[in-house]
Parts: structure tokens; C-alpha cells; sequence
């Protein structure tokens, strides 16, 4: 053996029963082929482990390897195939890459790293040198690994929340363990029986174990929560309650503008986003636009300050408090004569017992929704997904917090 074969060899992490037969270095290619040979005797069963006699040899394959310098590097092998009393014949295990892979432990672990760092999958698929096809293969099997290794420890708060998927009312749900900040699993649709199975990725151990869910008012995840895990607290945050409010404000604006428009008046038009902001985050210009606009548009002031009002909600210590500030203000938005409003002040009262349980349990979908942006990047990215599977897996990639990288261990 040369020096330049014992150098591969060894960067390879080559056993006694791997030999490097030749380094064809291509200058044309700019790749250099790294030639190996099994060195024969007795070999290991690659399901059973036993050891076993030779059957054949399957056809040579290659494997994407790190390059080298410039160049990029191939791996070229015949593996043999064993021969097994109890499994039949099989193609042997090889150190360098695993089952069906095209490429080396090595290079995948690296692609990984660089897929989850760079920018965009088409920014890493251009320093890898690889297609959007093969990424995400590395992509899929880097997720199949990580949800392999998955641990089963003790998991207490969980959030549940719905994503657009595609085009239209296509929606995908997730669970999210809020402790943990990961996102633990990615189901079509947003029903009872879609969220049924989000649990079904938690053990029966993990799933008595849960203490509190912050969910959405959608009935469908709450009807599964209570089948599924009926020992925790539904709790309802102010993510999802501003945003309703939100809403409902834009909606008497909306109305509003409509009547003062009839009558010339357009100080309405185009302050969907002042109505908005929260008040003492205003700057003084806004704080005085917003002043000289309430002089007119007074429907939509009042809603704005019933808005406001309810976060003081959140700021209790206790829910008794709370559920008193809570029925003050039910009486205010009841009064208000802003059919929006009372809506959703209605559904709040329905619901009141999931906003008090805030106070014993302090949890928020606020990581659900952080993962908002990177979802909506990922989607944005991809142009939309055609594929659930595709879109699952790019989520669990880039936000299941999942230990990804090959097994150099075996």
C-alpha cells in the first residue's frame, strides 16, 4: 500500500476489511475517484449480525464523499453480499455510508449542517453542488433519524396550533412542546382526527404526564385534547384572544368607513394597521393621529378601547381577580352596541374557563407562533408545497430541534 492510499485509508476510517485499491485523480472532472476493495474472508449478516459465508458480489456503486481541496471526491466500492442461514443473502454493511445511501456518513453529516445554516435550501444546494431533489432526501433522511432517536422523557406543556399548507383552506396541524421550544409533529388537516394523531407520537407515558395544552378555541382540537389527554388544563392565551379582538375592531372600522365615506369623510381609509398597535407603545405622532381620528370615527375608537382594556386581563396574579376584571369588562363590551365586539365577547365568556386557567398554568402558543416566520419561510422559499410529507419534513428539519447527524459509530 502507497502513501496516498494509507493517508485515505485513514481519513476514511477504514477497517482491516476495506482497502484502497486506487486514487484516480480527474483534472478534466475536477473530482478525484477513491477506488475500494474488500479484502475477502468471513462476513457479517447485516440484519441478524451473524457471521457467514460469501454469496457474490453486488455491481460497483459510488458515494458522494467531502471534497477534497477543490475537488470533489467519490467513493467507488463492489460490495460483497453474504450469505445467511436464517436472513438469505444480503448486501454487507459498509463503514463509510448507510443502507441505500449515495452518499458517505461524512458528506451527509456535513450537508446537514450546512442545509440548516445557509440562508435558503437553494443557497445550500449550490455550495453543496447538489439538486433541490437530492437535498431533500438528505433532508428526509436526516429527519428519519432524528424522530428515531427521539427520547420519551416526561414532557407538561403542549401547544397545539394550525398552519396554512398549500392554497385555499389547506391546513396543517402541530404539536409543540413549549418547554422544550421543538415542534414535535406535522399531521394534514386540522380535525379531531388529525389532532388524535398528533398525540399519537407521544407515548402513553409522555401523554399522562401532561399538565396543561394551549390551544386555539377551535372545538375540534379541544374535543381531542379531552379524549386524549383528560387529566390537562385547556388553556386559551393572548396570542390567539388579541388577535380575535383584533379583528373585530378592524371589522367596525370597516363598517364605519363605509357610512363616513357616504358622507365625504375619509379619515378611515387605509388605518387598518393603526388600530392595531398597542397604546403605550405609541409614538407621539401616532398617539396624536389616532387622537385626531377618534374626534370622528367613533365606533371604531370605542372598539379600539375595549380592545385595550381587555389586556389588563393578562396582568392579574390571580384568576379570581382576573375573572372579576373579566365580567367588568364583559358589561362594557355587552354596552358597547358594536355587534363585532359583542361577538367575540360572547365567545370569550364561553371559553372563560380555558383564559382563567392562564393563571395557573403560564403558557402561551408565543413559541408556536415563532415558529410562524420560520414556517412561513420555508413555505415562502418553496413556493408553496404541493406535498404534505415534503412540507413535514422541511418543518421537522428546521424546527423539530432533532439530532439529525449520522451514526459515525458503527
Amino acid at each position: 500500500m502507497n502513501e496516498l492510499h494509507a493517508h485515505y485509508r485513514l481519513l476514511l476510517g477504514l477497517d482491516d476489511q476495506w482497502q484502497v485499491q486506487n486514487v484516480d485523480l480527474q483534472m478534466e472532472a475536477n473530482s478525484v475517484v477513491i477506488q475500494l476493495r474488500h479484502s475477502g474472508g468471513k462476513l457479517c449478516c447485516p440484519e441478524c449480525q451473524d457471521e457467514c459465508s460469501r454469496a457474490d458480489t453486488a455491481p460497483t456503486r459510488q458515494w458522494r464523499h467531502l471534497d477534497t481541496m477543490q475537488f470533489e471526491t467519490i467513493i467507488e466500492a463492489a460490495i460483497p453480499r453474504s450469505k445467511c442461514d436464517r436472513c438469505g443473502v444480503k448486501t454487507i454493511a459498509v463503514p463509510w455510508a448507510g443502507k441505500h445511501s449515495r452518499f458517505t456518513l461524512m458528506f451527509e453529516a456535513f450537508a446537514i449542517k450546512v442545509l440548516q445554516a445557509a440562508s435558503s435550501v437553494s443557497a445550500a444546494t449550490k455550495l453543496l453542488k447538489l439538486s433541490w431533489k437530492t437535498a431533500h432526501e438528505l433532508m428526509q433522511r436526516g429527519v428519519e433519524r432524528g424522530l428515531q432517536r427521539r427520547d420519551t422523557d416526561p414532557i407538561e406543556t403542549l401547544g397545539i396550533d394550525e398552519k396554512s399548507f398549500g392554497k385555499g383552506q389547506d391546513y396543517v396541524s402541530l404539536m409543540v412542546d413549549l418547554e422544550g421550544s421543538r415542534v414535535l409533529e406535522v399531521v394534514k388537516d386540522r380535525s379531531e382526527t388529525s389532532c388524535d394523531k398528533l398525540f399519537d407520537s407521544l407515548t402513553d407515558e409522555q401523554k399522562s404526564g401532561i399538565r396543561a395544552v394551549a390551544v386555539d378555541f377551535w372545538q375540534a382540537f379541544r374535543n381531542s385534547i379531552v379524549k386524549q389527554v383528560p387529566q390537562a388544563k385547556i388553556v386559551h392565551d393572548h396570542f390567539h384572544i388579541s388577535q380575535y379582538l383584533g379583528e373585530a375592531v378592524d371589522l367596525v372600522r370597516r363598517r364605519e368607513n363605509k357610512l363616513l365615506r357616504s358622507e365625504g369623510i375619509n379619515d378611515l381609509t387605509g388605518t387598518r394597521q393603526l388600530w392595531l398597535y398597542n397604546e403605550e407603545t405609541l409614538d407621539d405622532a401616532t398617539q396624536k393621529q389616532i387622537e385626531d381620528i377618534r374626534q370622528v370615527a367613533i365606533k371604531t375608537a370605542r372598539a379600539w378601547g375595549i380592545k385595550e382594556m381587555f389586556r389588563d386581563f393578562w396582568t392579574y396574579r390571580s384568576g379570581a381577580w382576573a375573572k372579576k376584571f373579566f365580567d367588568r369588562w364583559y358589561a362594557w363590551a355587552i354596552r358597547s352596541k358594536l355587534d363585532p365586539i359583542k361577538k367575540v365577547a360572547r365567545m370569550l365568556k364561553k371559553h372563560l374557563a380555558g383564559l382563567l386557567a392562564y393563571f395557573e398554568y403560564s403558557i402561551t402558543n408565543a413559541k408556536s407562533e415563532a415558529f410562524n416566520g420560520r414556517v412561513q419561510a420555508i413555505k415562502s422559499a418553496a413556493r408553496g408545497f404541493r406535498n404534505f410529507e415534503n412540507y413535514r419534513t422541511r418543518i421537522l428539519f428546521y424546527c423539530g430541534a432533532l439530532k439529525m447527524e449520522p451514526d459515525f459509530s458503527h
